[in-house]
């Protein structure tokens, strides 16, 4: 996982990373249930990419369901891999499923 995605271990780390972004969030949420593992381990290269390439335009938290529960509820998260932007703490656009970068590129360009 690149050095600049933040892996809170609560949801109140989880909440202090977003209040403290100037930037969009892209909370990337991540399951460690055995369906889960793989397509997430595949995504962490793509959303780690994600995240060098957008320094400074935006904030990625990768997030596991289990420890951040409340704000999975909060997001609606039922599956994962699961992607939320955030804009001044409002969603703007929620996916979820295995993506290409250039996927994932589309889904962040049309809302930054």
């Amino acid at each position: 996982m690149a050095k600049r995605v933040h892996q809170p271990r609560e949801d109140a780390e989880f909440d202090f990373i977003l209040g403290m972004s100037r930037v969009p969030v892209l909370a990337y949420f991540i399951g460690t249930w055995p369906k889960a593992i793989e397509p997430c381990r595949a995504m962490d290269l793509v959303v780690g990419g994600i995240a060098d390439e957008y320094t400074g335009r935006l904030t990625v938290v990768r997030t596991d369901i289990t420890r951040c529960p409340v704000a999975t509820e909060r997001y609606g998260v039922t599956g994962a891999p699961s992607y939320v932007l955030l804009k001044a703490g409002a969603v703007v656009a929620h996916g979820t499923g295995l993506m290409t970068i250039a996927e994932v590129r589309k889904f962040l360009d049309g809302h930054l």
